[in-house]
């Protein structure tokens, strides 16, 4: 999904989770404290009450990574893909009883016909049949509140982060079975991909106090990129910026209007990374001192929208872009902007779409820098933010079923059951071409995500065909990984109480207003004024208390 601009924060989670199980700067508004779960009071659970919920930690030794994670980046592998027969199995035996489970998932595309081989092909190799309801995942939380208010939920239903509004967290606490009598602690032992899955993405899994969700993890450094033309800018010898003034330095040597070049599209993103600004809620507080302080009260949230703002007012920014129109991805790899900021899986997107019609195209992240020329200020991102949960009503029968199905969807990268899961039955759904499993028609077709988003295992950079991909992007996730810290909460699942969850919506339009000149810096000021007197005080103070009573991460 290409953005037409900045992307919003919704979109941005939607689409890269999608492309490429990536989750990241957004809100998580679904786990409440003791306090109740029904009650609209919100809170989260506390670390050590998380601690005791937790399925224990086994990492995997199946396939070992040719690139390493170092500073929380994505493992990578480089080699090429095995045929299926060669590769190694992480279900030696299934663990399906052959029950029939039903289970609701988004869908980008059309549906699968329900008797297809691919279907037929894992249910075979789970030992479970799915009878699979998925839904548009353009429309799919209209769907999902209508599902979760009736009396026919499904045994198992998906629900990513950025759907989780309304009433949805109080159908999560509801609706849905405490899974840590199967998994927590020693329990996980007899789903041993499940075991694999990184703590952190188990403990955002917590819901009122219960493991309830099955998640699809998400990388640490899965952060907004600023994307550049690394085969133009090595063909011109543009050096990269280290500073914020050298990068505006080298836009306005870049901008080119009559060649009908840009410097770059909207980097509202990558100011926020430039200037350190806090991720969004519930990780958007921080303490200066004893007071605690909303990200937009900070001098680096106006100061990033400042910049961005002097970059469109300097002409340096593609005039799609400040019209809101078009698609910004394909004025990037048409050359027509030099710089773009979107998710992860753009770097392997645009490589692959260029390959035959620009064989010379190469993209590649620029090395964030503080916006003085120091260090930068990042945060990891989210560790999960996509789960499946099964039906509270659900026998002790069904809820194993349906561990068995996500325990074989959660297998490891170069696996079989991540390969059958991935691409389907070899011959039929996919053949190996120079190492490249390559889609045929019926592939295409039948093998779409739906068995991919009832678990995941953890998130690695994979692409036989592009190794250098692999490399450039793992090595950028190192570099950055070793300015990261945690904010506070991190890793814990926060609900705001119902009077004040949607209280700081306001702020991203607002933000984009100000960067397009359509509004001052002193607009945004006072909106933060207005803020404070509509119940920002009051939502500080409730953070505050959390905090004085939960700690200040999932630690």
């Amino acid at each position: 999904m290409s953005q037409t601009h900045s992307p919003s924060r919704r979109t941005f989670l939607a689409s890269t989770a999608v492309a490429a199980a990536v989750v990241g700067g957004v809100p998580l508004l679904s786990a409440c404290s003791s306090e109740g779960g029904t009650g609209g009071k919100g809170g989260t659970t506390t670390g050590k009450d998380a601690r005791k919920l937790l399925p224990a930690y086994t990492a995997s030794r199946v396939v070992e990574p040719d690139i390493p994670s170092r500073n929380g980046s994505r493992p990578g592998f480089t080699g090429k893909a095995e045929p299926y027969a060669k590769l190694p199995s992480s279900v030696p035996e299934k663990l399906g009883k052959g029950g029939k489970v039903t289970i609701m998932s988004p869908l980008w595309g059309t549906p699968p016909k329900k008797d297809c081989a691919y279907y037929r092909a894992v249910d075979e190799a789970t030992g479970v049949h799915v009878d699979w309801q998925p839904q548009d995942g353009n429309t799919y939380g209209e769907k999902l509140g209508a599902v979760l208010a009736s009396n026919g939920i499904p045994d198992m239903v998906v629900i990513p982060s950025w759907e989780m509004q309304g009433k949805i967290p109080s159908a999560i606490d509801s609706r849905f079975a405490d899974l840590g009598p199967y998994l927590s602690g020693d329990n996980v032992g007899k789903y041993p991909n499940l075991a694999a899955i990184p703590t952190d993405a188990w403990q955002m899994s917590i819901f009122s106090g219960e493991l309830k969700g099955l998640p699809l993890p998400s990388g640490a450094v899965d952060i907004v990129i600023p994307y550049y033309r690394q085969d133009i800018f090595e063909e011109k010898g543009w050096e990269l910026p280290t500073s914020a003034q050298e990068f505006m330095d080298l836009a306005e040597e870049i901008t080119a209007p009559r060649a009908k070049v840009w410097a770059c599209e909207d980097m509202k993103w990558t100011a926020f990374n430039v200037f350190g600004v806090l991720p969004d809620k519930p990780y958007c507080w921080e303490w200066q001192g004893e007071k605690l302080v909303h990200r937009v009260e900070t001098d680096n949230y106006l100061e990033a929208l400042e910049w961005t703002r002097k970059l469109y007012a300097a002409g340096v920014v593609h005039p799609d872009a400040m019209a809101v129109r078009g698609d910004a991805g394909t004025r990037f790899t048409a050359g027509q902007s030099m710089m773009t900021n979107d998710g992860n899986a753009k770097w392997y997107g645009w490589t692959f779409e260029q390959r035959e019609q620009n064989p010379d195209f190469r993209v590649s992240g620029m090395d964030i820098f503080g916006h003085d020329g120091g260090d930068p200020q990042l945060y990891f991102a989210n560790p999960a933010g996509i789960w499946a949960f099964i039906n509270r009503k659900a026998s002790k029968e069904t809820v194993e079923e349906c561990l068995a199905i996500a325990n074989f969807a959660a297998a490891p990268y170069g696996t079989r059951e991540n390969r059958l899961v991935r691409y389907g039955v070899e011959g039929t759904h996919y053949t190996l071409e120079d190492g490249v499993p390559t889609k045929t028609p019926q592939g295409v077709t039948e093998t779409q995500d739906t068995y991919f988003f009832t678990a995941g295992s953890e998130a690695v950079a994979a692409f036989p065909d592009h190794p250098q991909v692999v490399r450039d992007w793992c090595g950028w996730q190192q570099r950055m990984g070793a300015f990261m810290k945690e904010p506070l909460l991190y890793g814990m699942q926060v609900r705001e109480p119902n009077r004040w969850a949607n209280l700081s919506d306001q702020f991203e339009d607002f933000e984009d207003d100000v960067v397009r000149g359509r509004k001052k810096v002193s607009d945004m000021q006072q909106a933060v004024e207005d803020w404070r007197k509509a119940g920002g005080d009051e939502l500080r103070d409730w953070y505050r208390k959390l905090i004085d009573e939960v700690g200040e991460s999932a630690a």
